[in-house]
Protein backbone atom coordinates (compact mmCIF):
# COMPACT_ATOMS: atom_id res chain seq x y z
CA UNK A 1 0.00 0.00 0.00
CA UNK A 2 1.32 3.42 -0.91
CA UNK A 3 1.85 5.87 1.96
CA UNK A 4 -0.56 8.84 1.94
CA UNK A 5 2.14 11.43 1.13
CA UNK A 6 3.48 9.20 -1.66
CA UNK A 7 -0.04 8.67 -2.96
CA UNK A 8 -0.42 12.43 -3.30
CA UNK A 9 2.90 12.66 -5.15
CA UNK A 10 1.95 9.78 -7.44
CA UNK A 11 -1.41 11.38 -8.16
CA UNK A 12 0.32 14.65 -9.04
CA UNK A 13 2.78 12.77 -11.26
CA UNK A 14 -0.08 11.00 -13.00
CA UNK A 15 -1.42 14.46 -13.85
CA UNK A 16 1.92 15.43 -15.41
CA UNK A 17 3.49 17.32 -12.47
CA UNK A 18 7.25 17.10 -13.09
CA UNK A 19 8.12 18.70 -9.76
CA UNK A 20 6.21 15.95 -7.94
CA UNK A 21 8.15 13.37 -10.00
CA UNK A 22 11.43 15.04 -9.01
CA UNK A 23 10.40 14.76 -5.35
CA UNK A 24 9.44 11.11 -5.80
CA UNK A 25 12.77 10.36 -7.49
CA UNK A 26 14.72 12.15 -4.74
CA UNK A 27 12.98 10.02 -2.14
CA UNK A 28 13.83 6.69 -3.83
CA UNK A 29 16.93 7.46 -5.90
CA UNK A 30 19.49 6.15 -3.41
CA UNK A 31 17.64 2.86 -2.96
CA UNK A 32 17.25 2.44 -6.72
CA UNK A 33 20.86 3.30 -7.54
CA UNK A 34 22.33 1.11 -4.82
CA UNK A 35 20.12 -1.80 -5.85
CA UNK A 36 21.27 -1.44 -9.47
CA UNK A 37 24.89 -1.10 -8.37
CA UNK A 38 24.73 -4.22 -6.21
CA UNK A 39 23.31 -6.13 -9.15
CA UNK A 40 25.86 -5.05 -11.79
CA UNK A 41 28.85 -3.88 -9.67
CA UNK A 42 29.63 -1.12 -12.17
CA UNK A 43 28.82 2.52 -11.42
CA UNK A 44 28.34 3.52 -15.06
CA UNK A 45 26.04 0.61 -15.86
CA UNK A 46 24.07 1.23 -12.66
CA UNK A 47 23.65 4.91 -13.58
CA UNK A 48 22.57 4.00 -17.13
CA UNK A 49 20.06 1.46 -15.88
CA UNK A 50 18.69 3.92 -13.32
CA UNK A 51 18.30 6.65 -15.93
CA UNK A 52 16.45 4.35 -18.31
CA UNK A 53 14.31 3.02 -15.46
CA UNK A 54 13.33 6.56 -14.44
CA UNK A 55 12.19 7.31 -17.99
CA UNK A 56 10.08 4.13 -17.95
CA UNK A 57 8.73 4.96 -14.49
CA UNK A 58 7.62 8.41 -15.71
CA UNK A 59 5.96 6.89 -18.78
CA UNK A 60 4.21 4.16 -16.78
CA UNK A 61 3.07 6.22 -13.79
CA UNK A 62 -0.39 6.80 -15.28
CA UNK A 63 -0.99 3.02 -15.15
CA UNK A 64 0.10 2.65 -11.50
CA UNK A 65 -2.74 1.67 -9.18
CA UNK A 66 -2.45 3.28 -5.79
CA UNK A 67 -3.29 0.00 -4.00
CA UNK A 68 0.05 -1.60 -4.85
CA UNK A 69 3.46 -1.14 -3.20
CA UNK A 70 5.23 1.80 -4.80
CA UNK A 71 8.68 0.56 -3.76
CA UNK A 72 8.05 -2.87 -5.29
CA UNK A 73 6.72 -1.28 -8.48
CA UNK A 74 9.74 1.01 -8.80
CA UNK A 75 12.15 -1.83 -8.13
CA UNK A 76 10.43 -4.11 -10.64
CA UNK A 77 10.97 -1.55 -13.39
CA UNK A 78 14.58 -1.05 -12.27
CA UNK A 79 15.35 -4.78 -12.07
CA UNK A 80 13.90 -5.33 -15.55
CA UNK A 81 16.03 -2.48 -16.87
CA UNK A 82 19.17 -3.84 -15.19
CA UNK A 83 18.52 -7.21 -16.81
CA UNK A 84 18.03 -5.53 -20.16
CA UNK A 85 21.23 -3.50 -19.76
CA UNK A 86 23.05 -6.68 -18.73
CA UNK A 87 21.90 -8.40 -21.93
CA UNK A 88 23.07 -5.43 -24.02
CA UNK A 89 26.54 -5.13 -22.50
CA UNK A 90 28.99 -7.52 -21.02
CA UNK A 91 29.35 -6.41 -17.41
CA UNK A 92 33.00 -6.04 -16.46
CA UNK A 93 34.17 -7.61 -13.25
CA UNK A 94 35.19 -5.26 -10.49
CA UNK A 95 38.75 -5.71 -9.22
CA UNK A 96 38.96 -6.04 -5.46
CA UNK A 97 41.27 -3.01 -5.24
CA UNK A 98 38.65 -0.90 -7.02
CA UNK A 99 35.94 -2.12 -4.63
CA UNK A 100 38.03 -0.91 -1.68
CA UNK A 101 38.62 2.41 -3.44
CA UNK A 102 34.90 2.89 -4.19
CA UNK A 103 33.96 2.02 -0.62
CA UNK A 104 36.12 4.88 0.64
CA UNK A 105 38.99 4.99 3.05
CA UNK A 106 38.32 2.97 6.18
CA UNK A 107 38.73 4.53 9.60
CA UNK A 108 42.15 4.19 11.14
CA UNK A 109 40.91 1.76 13.75
CA UNK A 110 41.48 -1.96 13.51
CA UNK A 111 37.73 -2.65 13.66
CA UNK A 112 37.12 -0.60 10.52
CA UNK A 113 39.68 -2.69 8.66
CA UNK A 114 38.02 -5.89 9.87
CA UNK A 115 34.59 -4.60 8.79
CA UNK A 116 36.01 -3.64 5.39
CA UNK A 117 37.45 -7.14 4.93
CA UNK A 118 34.15 -8.74 5.95
CA UNK A 119 32.28 -6.47 3.55
CA UNK A 120 34.64 -7.48 0.73
CA UNK A 121 34.20 -11.18 1.50
CA UNK A 122 30.44 -10.75 1.54
CA UNK A 123 30.49 -8.90 -1.82
CA UNK A 124 32.68 -11.59 -3.32
CA UNK A 125 30.42 -14.31 -1.97
CA UNK A 126 27.35 -12.51 -3.32
CA UNK A 127 29.01 -12.33 -6.75
CA UNK A 128 29.41 -16.13 -6.69
CA UNK A 129 25.66 -16.71 -6.47
CA UNK A 130 23.57 -17.39 -9.57
CA UNK A 131 21.94 -14.20 -10.89
CA UNK A 132 18.42 -15.07 -9.68
CA UNK A 133 19.64 -15.83 -6.14
CA UNK A 134 21.81 -12.70 -6.01
CA UNK A 135 18.87 -10.59 -7.16
CA UNK A 136 16.64 -12.12 -4.49
CA UNK A 137 19.18 -11.47 -1.70
CA UNK A 138 19.74 -7.86 -2.83
CA UNK A 139 16.01 -7.15 -2.97
CA UNK A 140 15.38 -8.74 0.43
CA UNK A 141 18.29 -7.56 2.52
CA UNK A 142 19.38 -4.36 0.85
CA UNK A 143 16.17 -3.02 -0.63
CA UNK A 144 14.15 -4.32 2.32
CA UNK A 145 11.35 -5.88 0.31
CA UNK A 146 9.16 -8.58 1.77
CA UNK A 147 8.84 -11.98 0.10
CA UNK A 148 5.46 -11.05 -1.45
CA UNK A 149 6.95 -7.79 -2.80
CA UNK A 150 9.95 -9.64 -4.24
CA UNK A 151 7.56 -12.06 -5.91
CA UNK A 152 5.85 -9.11 -7.59
CA UNK A 153 9.17 -7.52 -8.63
CA UNK A 154 10.53 -10.76 -10.06
CA UNK A 155 7.24 -12.04 -11.45
CA UNK A 156 7.55 -15.30 -9.52
CA UNK A 157 5.51 -17.14 -6.90
CA UNK A 158 6.22 -16.53 -3.23
CA UNK A 159 7.25 -20.16 -2.78
CA UNK A 160 9.84 -19.79 -5.52
CA UNK A 161 11.22 -16.66 -3.87
CA UNK A 162 11.37 -18.37 -0.46
CA UNK A 163 13.27 -21.34 -1.88
CA UNK A 164 15.67 -19.10 -3.85
CA UNK A 165 16.31 -17.05 -0.75
CA UNK A 166 16.89 -20.17 1.34
CA UNK A 167 19.27 -21.67 -1.23
CA UNK A 168 21.09 -18.35 -1.59
CA UNK A 169 21.57 -17.96 2.16
CA UNK A 170 22.77 -21.57 2.48
CA UNK A 171 25.23 -21.02 -0.37
CA UNK A 172 26.44 -17.71 1.10
CA UNK A 173 26.97 -19.41 4.44
CA UNK A 174 29.00 -22.18 2.80
CA UNK A 175 31.11 -19.69 0.85
CA UNK A 176 31.76 -17.50 3.88
CA UNK A 177 32.61 -20.50 6.09
CA UNK A 178 35.11 -21.76 3.52
CA UNK A 179 36.59 -18.28 3.22
CA UNK A 180 36.78 -17.94 7.02
CA UNK A 181 38.55 -21.29 7.32
CA UNK A 182 40.98 -20.21 4.60
CA UNK A 183 41.86 -17.04 6.53
CA UNK A 184 42.79 -18.94 9.70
Amino acid sequence: MIEPDEAALVSRCQNGDKEAFRMLVEKHQRLLFCTAYLMVRDRGLAEDALQEALVKIWRNLPALRLQSSLKAWLLRILVNEVKQQFRKKRVPTLPLEKAVELAGDPDETGMAIVRQEEYQFLRQALAMLPADQKETVVLRYYSGLTVPEIAVVMGQREGTIKSRLSRALDRLGDILRCEDEGRR
